[in-house]
């Protein structure tokens, strides 16, 4: 048996330093978005909330790691947050297999997202949009899709905006995270959309 080119200790102390400079990363990443994000974040809480108010359901969609997101936010509205009560209506478009294949087989993969926003959208709904990088064509389309049914969209995007930005219109909100790496903005949107939900609940129950 070769004898180890590093000791255990030593190769320990290599991961436990490479750790830390992940969570290093992740503080600064959040440091440098606390004083820009935070009043974005409450003005898509408030289109939510708006269309919460009005019987009107919350879209959202992703790819990769924001189909989880989608997934996340959607559940949190649906079962709750952190407090009791009743479920909000909230559909991530992501979770339908039989759905998503048969449009990307017979359609397009790009289609993925909007031809489910058209059959299940109405005007006063709101899509979350998520996309780390901005130019997740499916989701550009999604929101397109949006602005065709009369919809509000609230955007988790990230780097520069990327051609996503571009898309959104005025009524939109586009919460953007210029960080460094995918892993680092996907923390941070798992952070807004902590936040989207408390907000929600606060407003809606008077939770404090």
């Amino acid at each position: 048996m070769k004898e180890p080119l590093v000791s255990e200790d030593a190769a320990h102390d290599a991961l436990s330093a490479r750790a830390l400079r992940h969570f290093e990363e992740s503080i600064r990443t959040k440091t440098a978005c606390k004083d820009v994000l935070p009043a974005l974040i409450a003005r898509g809480a408030r289109v939510m909330i708006d269309a919460l108010l009005n019987d009107r359901k919350i879209l959202s969609c992703g790819n990769g790691g924001s189909a989880a997101d989608a997934q996340h936010f959607s559940s949190e509205l649906l079962n709750r947050f952190e407090i009791e009560r009743p479920g909000l209506p909230a559909v991530a478009l992501t979770t339908d297999a039989s759905t998503v294949t048969s449009i990307a087989n017979d359609h397009h993969f790009e289609e993925i997202f909007a031809r489910q926003v058209r059959a299940l959208g109405h005007a006063g709904d709101v899509l979350l949009a998520i996309s780390t990088s901005g130019n997740s064509t499916n989701v550009i389309r999604a929101v397109e899709a949006a602005h065709e049914r009369g919809m509000a969209c609230v955007v988790l995007n990230g780097r520069d905006g990327g051609d996503l930005s571009a898309t959104l219109s005025a009524d939109d909100v586009d919460i953007c995270v210029a960080g460094p790496s995918t892993a680092r903005i996907q923390e941070v949107h798992i952070t807004v959309i902590h936040c989207l939900c408390d907000l929600i609940d606060s407003q809606l129950l008077g939770s404090d």
